[in-house]
């Protein structure tokens, strides 16, 4: 998939195992120039040293609940870039205590908290660079999910909704951004050891799961998902918007 002289803004880099990277890696392998975002001072010194290795010009500060911050980076990467071909929206947190703890004692300020971090950004972040896109002819905005936005897997609770609303933003961003020539899209990657992922108690035994009733026998690979996400970013899925991109192995179509 060629990229060469796009231009990127990946949000939600952690370290180096997280999907977000891959994605970035990916992307700057096949041409793209990257900005890349870090959330607060304990991260910064990871997403600066990775960035590095992919000379990315613009490495900037982004807490995604705060519209201040969001504009700060639309401005700079005007500044940088002059307009922007694509957005990876990897954004996503819940209070632990409400991934622990039962469905049904999901406290409000975790809700509120999942549902901004996790699915507004998305939306505040394409509005602040829709314009960038337009001036480059439009453009392309992927996000990631997983299944228990749709069925129920343990420990995952109020992440799961703000996944279903995330899907749901996907496609009504879909549908008022097309006109403009920009997709918006997901992928739902299946189970990866991530930062985000060490959070969700009992993820390993999730990992346990897929080998043994997923079509393909096995769990994914980061780079599988950076692969599909090369296919949505590029000219190649010019054709494709508002669309929930499966990269589990197939699990999801399975029943028992």
């Amino acid at each position: 998939m060629d990229l060469a002289g796009k231009q990127g803004l990946v949000v939600g880099v952690a370290n180096k195992r997280s999907i977000a990277w891959a994605i970035a890696q990916a992307a700057a392998s096949a041409g793209a120039r990257l900005a890349l975002t870090y959330q607060g001072e304990r991260l910064e010194e990871n997403v600066r040293d990775l960035g590095e290795t992919l000379e990315a010009p613009l490495i900037m500060p982004c807490d995604v609940g705060s519209d201040e911050q969001i504009a700060a980076v639309a401005t700079a990467l005007e500044r940088e870039f002059g307009g922007l071909d694509f957005l990876v929206h990897g954004a996503a947190f819940a209070p632990k205590s409400d991934l622990d703890n039962a469905f049904a004692q999901t406290s409000r300020e975790g809700f509120r908290i999942a549902l901004d971090v996790s699915a507004y950004s998305l939306i505040a972040l394409t509005r602040a660079v829709a314009p960038l896109m337009e001036r480059r002819g439009g453009g392309s905005v992927i996000t990631l999910t997983y299944l228990g936005s749709q069925r129920v897997v343990p420990h995952y609770n109020v992440m799961g909704v703000a996944k279903a609303a995330l899907e749901t933003s996907v496609r009504y961003l879909a549908s008022d951004l097309g006109s403009r020539n920009i997709r918006v899209n997901a992928i739902s990657a299946g189970p990866i050891k991530t930062l985000a992922a060490a959070g969700i108690t009992g993820f390993s035994s999730i990992l346990h799961v897929y080998p043994e009733r997923a079509p393909l026998r096995r769990n994914i690979e980061t780079s599988e998902v950076a692969d599909a996400a090369l296919f949505l970013l590029s000219a190649r899925s010019r054709g494709v918007t508002g669309e929930i991109l499966f990269v589990d192995a197939g699990y999801h179509v399975t029943g028992l």
